[in-house]
């Protein structure tokens, strides 16, 4: 097996070896220790689980200098940004918990026996279980939110499944750090063994969505990557869910009046969303229709002010460098495509990258500027009216976000925007920007394809539900039945022959 190495890539240079790729023979091991370990996490009941994620959020806490120094080192994203992610990822454990005291997650349901128009009805009552071991592949760009910890693996831990994480090959050594910072910590609470494990490699990932201990699995990263997986989803004997977020494009309009309005504000904005972490978002906003004439003009022209303003970006790792090289180019050699402005040069070291501003016309819009480019680099598009316009939104791929910047009190073309927009989105955003993704009861992280669930969240509360599925009990006497779903039980919210009724 091929050692699993951390590179630092604001040099380019090998730091260390971090652990030899992990063997088939050590997936199939902890994949079953993953599955011994199913009824014990779900033994220790929607309290104990709380008490568990409120563990791992202090544990984290506790070495948030040691977890951060790493994790910059390894990505070069910034103390600051991996500060806030910190944060973010131990916010998410906390809300979790709170999640499972709440309750209302296991759309617990009971119908009585009764006779209906339909004739007699048994006594029936459904509630949400947990699937079994989760895989979580960590995502390049989120060593923190969508990695060893974050998202995926708190909502699968809440939801009682255990996790097997495949390490990034962009963060290993973070991976590691956090994987032993969690592990220390859920022993301490009592979870058993096999709650979480963590494997590194290329083939130990391919391996660990084969195995049919895992009963779904998580994933953040690339087109390419993501089908890979999905080809070896599909020749299980038992094809698990996968729940991808592989690629966005979040198209972003601005209309006339905004353009009038507020063009030079917007024009500023628009650039710090599209090179914030050096344009290596998801959610990064990639082309922005803007209008035609005067007021446009100084949109773009303030665009191109700040990407000159802007020093040659250092990115996660080379294989990402190597096409946003090569994307980059091919984007602005496409046909009708003008470079407005670029950023500062490379040094030479490391793994950096020139921040690029494009134009190009709505009314001709070459198929190559709707595809994602990861990195620094945003494509502006004029349009000349709103028939320009409608044809070319008609042509957007679908995304997580589309966004939509209105002059003050506009409602109209906002309006018509919206609703072309909303088949193809998961969220849609007004007169902000894309970016930020909070973590909330609300909050919809998904989209169409080439998310591949457009029914899940992978941010938000809602996002256990992915690692939960329904299970109905048919005249089940008292005592083999959940303690959610007895008679007596009164401390979550359940609907009762069709009544919402609310813990007392």
């Amino acid at each position: 097996m091929t050692d699993v190495v951390s590179t630092a890539p604001r040099t380019g240079e090998t730091v260390e070896v971090v652990a030899p790729g992990t063997t088939t023979e050590e997936v199939d091991r902890l994949c079953a220790a993953a599955l011994a370990a199913a009824p014990g996490l779900d033994a220790l009941g929607r309290p104990g689980r709380a008490a568990l994620l409120r563990a791992l959020a202090d544990a984290l806490e506790g070495r948030r200098d040691d977890v951060v120094a790493v994790a910059d080192r390894e990505t070069a994203l910034g103390t600051t940004r991996l500060n806030g992610e910190l944060t973010r990822t131990c916010h998410q454990l906390r809300l979790f918990a709170e999640v499972l005291e709440e309750g209302s997650y296991l759309e617990a349901t009971i119908d009585h026996v009764a006779q209906t128009a339909m004739g007699p009805r048994p006594d029936l009552r459904r509630v949400l279980v947990p699937v079994g071991p989760v895989a979580v592949f960590g995502a390049s760009n989120f060593p923190l939110a969508f990695s060893v910890p974050g998202g995926d693996t708190a909502s699968a831990l809440a939801a009682a499944c255990p996790v097997v994480v495949k390490a990034h090959s962009s963060h290993p050594a973070t991976a590691r750090l956090c994987f032993d910072v969690l592990v220390r910590a859920a022993r301490q609470v009592g979870a058993p063994e096999g709650t979480l494990g963590i494997v590194y490699g290329q083939q130990a990932g391919a391996d660990l969505v084969a195995h049919p201990a895992i009963r779904a699995a998580g994933f953040t990263g690339s087109v390419g990557g993501g089908k890979a997986l999905m080809r070896i989803i599909d020749q299980r004997p038992d094809p698990i869910s996968f729940f991808g977020e592989l690629s966005s494009l979040n198209p972003v309009v601005v209309t006339p009046q905004a353009a009038a309005e507020r063009g030079d504000g917007i024009g500023r904005e628009l650039v710090g969303s599209s090179t914030l972490g050096a344009g290596q978002f998801c959610t990064k906003p990639g082309l922005a229709f803007v209008p035609a004439g005067p007021d446009g003009d100084r949109l773009v022209e303030a665009m191109a002010g700040a990407v000159g303003g802007i020093g040659a970006q250092v990115l996660l790792n080379e294989g990402i460098a190597r096409s946003y090289g090569r994307i980059s180019d091919h984007l602005a050699a496409a046909s009708g495509v003008e470079e407005a402005a670029r950023g500062g040069e490379p040094s030479g070291q490391g793994f950096e990258a020139v921040p690029r501003l494009l134009t190009t016309s709505a009314r001709d819009l070459p198929q190559e500027v709707t595809e994602e480019c990861f990195g620094p680099i945003a494509v502006v598009a004029r349009y000349d009216g709103e028939r320009e316009l409608f044809a070319a939104l008609d042509a957007m791929p679908s995304s997580l976000t589309a966004t939509v910047l209105r002059g003050e009190g506009e409602t109209d073309l906002p309006l018509a925007v919206s609703q072309e927009l909303r088949t193809r989105a998961g969220r849609l955003v007004y007169d902000a920007y894309p970016t930020g993704v909070a973590v909330s009861r609300a909050q919809h992280h998904g989209g169409p394809w080439p998310s591949t669930n457009s029914q899940h969240t992978s941010v938000g509360t809602t996002a256990i539900r992915r690692f939960l599925r329904p299970v109905t009990w048919q005249g089940a006497p008292e005592e083999l039945l959940p303690e959610e779903l007895t008679d007596g039980f009164l401390g979550i919210p359940r609907r009762v022959n069709g009544v919402l009724h609310l813990p007392t």
